[in-house]
């Protein structure tokens, strides 16, 4: 009788997820191993990076250093970041044995939608410095795969013609919460009107950080007027000028400056955005305990557990440590959502495990997006979402629904392993 290793692997699936347009479901994500597997019986390997260190090293040689910083960078001394990362390698996943995982259902309910996963792409700002597509390459990218896009204020496309790549794909939209109030309600109004389902309140931002990376080059695309296409095509901005942007880009730089930031925002002016949307509202940036019980106190939908990827508070709690204490302080089913530091399918698993709703996935899908546009995206969802499929299968699995804290345990990392 013939020998065979432990880890061989199965035919694959005879569905698969094939050209875009096609939302995965079920056990449709592992297919992608086999697709790659199956071109290397043919000679042919894959010409995009696979392991997320692979895709950072090719974002860096793709687009320019500048740009390269102001993504990978962080504030002050970048603690934060590494706190972020840490702490995925702290908590361990403890798989289950002989359990039937041959059926896997990764599908969520969230705010109203079932998605496939439980897995958002997070807003990043001012993607045009890394691909001439910017928001748009995600956008298609993400939707194809039934993935939602949280579309950033400080986006370099306006919020109509991010939804138009969309489709029918959902779509949030992310606010920052500037000083003036009409501009405010007039961003909600049109991301209402343009069909996103939700507004992410980004809390942790009212003022930006000291980053080193950035101030060494001088560099703030802001004020060469990138990442302000949502203020360059509103009604109420435009009207505020003396001139149109085409006519004064500098003026209208000057009044985005004027107004971007607000670290006057408290609690009590969440009313009056409750009042002028019936979109659920979520908040960004909530790590105590006592905030995520405040926002519930309020009568806001949700919550991101997350410090911005590192880049506003140096020396803050990782994100993933500050999880299971948020999870905690709010009522069952109140929706947890969590970003920081993802970045594998293992990342995803562990932060389920305590207790999120699914995760937002940030610096890996620009790395795709700087590589190799649309299809880079694309490139690094898909083995993302199939690196999930698999770690929870082989975490002993077959639903999100089922992972619990006794899914992972707590465990140190010394520092010189950092």
């Amino acid at each position: 009788m013939s020998e065979q290793p432990d880890d061989v692997t199965p035919s694959p699936p005879a569905s698969q997820d094939g050209e875009r347009g096609r939302t995965a479901t079920r056990t449709d994500f592992d297919v992608y191993q086999y697709e790659i597997y199956a071109a290397g019986l043919g000679g042919q390997r894959p010409s995009l990076p696979i392991a997320a260190g692979e895709w950072e090293q090719r974002f860096r040689a793709s687009v320019p250093p500048e740009a390269y910083d102001y993504v990978a960078g962080g504030a002050g001394s970048e603690d934060t970041m590494r706190a972020n990362l840490e702490a995925f390698r702290r908590w361990r996943l403890v798989p289950r044995m002989l359990r039937d995982v041959d059926k896997r259902d990764l599908r969520v309910r969230l705010l109203g939608a079932e998605l496939p996963a439980p897995v958002l792409l997070a807003p990043v700002g001012v993607q045009g410095i890394v691909h001439e597509e910017g928001e748009l390459a995600p956008a298609r990218a993400a939707s194809a795969l039934g993935v939602p896009v949280v579309l950033s204020t400080a986006s370099t496309r306006s919020i109509e013609e991010v939804a138009e790549a969309c489709g029918d794909g959902v779509r949030w939209f992310q606010l920052y919460w500037g000083r003036d109030r009409d501009i405010v309600a007039s961003f909600v109004g049109r991301a209402e009107r343009a069909g996103y389902r939700a507004i992410v309140v980004t809390l942790d931002t009212q003022l930006v950080a000291w980053r080193p990376r950035d101030l060494a080059t001088a560099y703030l695309p802001f004020l060469q007027g990138i990442g302000i296409a949502q203020y360059l095509s509103d009604p109420v901005f435009r009207s505020q000028l003396e001139r149109s942007p085409e006519e004064d880009m500098p003026a209208a730089v000057g009044r985005w400056v004027s107004i971007a930031t607000n670290p006057t925002l408290d609690w009590d002016d969440l009313a009056f955005l409750r009042e002028r949307t019936s979109l659920p509202i979520v908040l960004k940036g909530i790590l105590s305990p006592h905030d995520a019980r405040k926002a519930v106190d309020a009568g806001l939908n949700g919550v991101v557990v997350s410090n911005h990827g590192g880049r506003q508070l140096d020396g803050a709690i990782a994100s993933l440590d500050a999880l299971p204490g948020v999870v905690a302080a709010v009522p069952d089913g109140f929706p947890v959502l969590f970003d920081s530091g993802i970045r594998t399918g293992a990342d995803i698993v562990k932060a389920l495990a305590l207790g999120a709703r699914a995760v937002l996935l940030g610096r890996p899908y620009v790395w795709g997006l700087g590589v190799a546009g649309e299809e880079g995206v694309r490139a690094v969802l898909r083995g993302l979402l199939a690196d999930l499929d698999l770690s929870l299968a082989l975490s002993g699995h077959r639903s999100v629904s089922e992972l619990s804290p006794d899914a992972v345990q707590a465990a140190s990392v010394s520092s010189s392993q950092s």
